[in-house]
């Protein structure tokens, strides 16, 4: 069957993509896996192409890299990933941020920036 040795293929280079991604940011599997609600395991079986990537999935993997999902399944032109400066405990952070209403978030950022204004000085 040439359709399923082509997308064993096609998984296996997805697989090694997301993983490439992954560790350009500092990510673990496991981070990786909280971030996109699947196990570590799942997420390991994705980047050896063992396991199918759903759409629904593609589009959580794609939003926490911050790429089109385009960029993500390879029909895009590649983009260079930068290594991110961002801490994976500040991207924890950041997740957790965005967890908290509006008003909520509003508050925390104004505690840094008066925080970040008195370094300042």
């Amino acid at each position: 069957m040439v359709i399923k040795q082509e997308s064993r293929a096609y998984f296996k280079a997805l697989g090694a993509h997301i993983s490439n991604l992954r560790k350009a940011r500092g990510l673990t599997q496991a981070e990786l896996a909280r971030a996109i609600g699947v196990s570590q395991q799942a997420v390991f079986a994705y980047e050896l192409g063992e396991r199918r990537v759903s759409v629904l999935l593609l589009t959580k993997i794609a939003r926490v890299f911050l790429i089109s999902v385009e960029e993500l399944v390879g029909m895009a032109r590649p983009v260079r990933v930068a290594k991110s400066k961002v801490s994976p405990r500040a991207m924890r952070h950041a997740e957790r941020l965005q967890s908290l209403t509006k008003t909520q978030q509003r508050f925390v950022i104004r505690i840094i920036d008066v925080l970040e204004e008195g370094n300042a000085r």
